[in-house]
């Protein structure tokens, strides 16, 4: 009896699997799909104080910039190492080296640059704990491997600030990695115009399109590989809300670095006295 009896129940639960996912999930489980993912971004983000060197390709408007970029403890350092496709000028190059040992020299400067990034951060963190509320998520597709998921504006959020204005008029799709439920990419566009200040401040349009590719480049470390936003409009006092930028972050290794001025030696720059 134990053979016929068992293999019976075994197929009974594949069937009773395959069909659950094959139907399409409630919202509240949709829901719960996005807070468990937002869960796992944040303790990761507070957990994780890793530091990478990597190479940053900006394509902004109007430029093509390579980066060498080196975090430390104490912040980063970056050098531009080729411009629009060629190597810097011996003139530019001099240039170069010496903004970065200013910064190496500046307290004030670096001090600017952790708080951006401690800014960033946290306005990061606010968002990222604002996706199950600020839309209505329904599953497009599982997978064994990944989650991916549709969003709309929630017409019953209520934003806390400007910024957050702009994301809750976003609608798109989000790609959840099942190992460890970290966010894979989020993409999406501007429902409708912005207006700040009635206008009068500032505008960001319809249409307006955004995309984020996260990757594991250690195991059980994500980082943002590839950001694309473009966002058009005007911003008098929120210049950072329009932007046109596609950057791609590549060659990621852990840092060794713990000061900056090991992080300038590493880029082959000497510090000045």
């Amino acid at each position: 009896m134990h053979g016929p009896r068992s293999s019976f129940s075994l197929f009974s639960l594949n069937l009773a699997a395959a069909t659950l996912l094959a139907l399409p999930l409630r919202a509240q489980d949709a829901n719960q799909i996005v807070r468990d993912a937002v869960n796992s971004e944040l303790r990761a983000s507070h957990s994780d104080q890793s530091v990478w060197k990597y190479r940053d390709e900006d394509n902004s408007p109007g430029k093509h910039a390579t980066y060498n970029t080196i975090e430390t403890p104490q912040g980063e350092l970056r050098r531009l190492i080729a411009l629009n496709g060629q190597k810097l000028s011996p003139l530019a190059e001099q240039k170069e080296v010496a903004r970065i040992q200013h910064f190496l020299n500046d307290p004030g400067e670096q001090a600017k640059q952790r708080r951006d990034g401690e800014h960033d951060g946290a306005q990061a963190e606010r968002f990222t704990r604002m996706l199950p509320e600020a839309f209505i998520w329904t599953v497009v597709s599982q997978t064994p491997e990944k989650t991916t998921l549709h969003y709309e504006p929630n017409p019953s959020f209520t934003p806390p600030s400007i910024e957050a204005r702009v994301l809750a008029v976003m609608a798109g799709e989000m790609v959840i990695d099942r190992n460890g439920d970290r966010i894979q990419s989020l993409s999406g566009h501007l429902t409708r115009d912005v207006l700040i200040g009635f206008g009068i401040f500032g505008h960001m349009n319809a249409g307006g399109t955004f995309s984020v590719e996260r990757r594991p480049v250690a195991p059980g470390h994500w980082e943002i590989t590839e950001n694309h936003v473009h966002i058009n409009g005007r911003a008098l006092l929120f210049k950072s809300i329009g932007q046109n930028d596609d950057e791609v972050k590549t060659g990621w290794e852990p840092s060794p670095d713990k000061t900056l001025a090991e992080a300038a030696r590493d880029l082959g720059v000497t510090a000045s006295r």
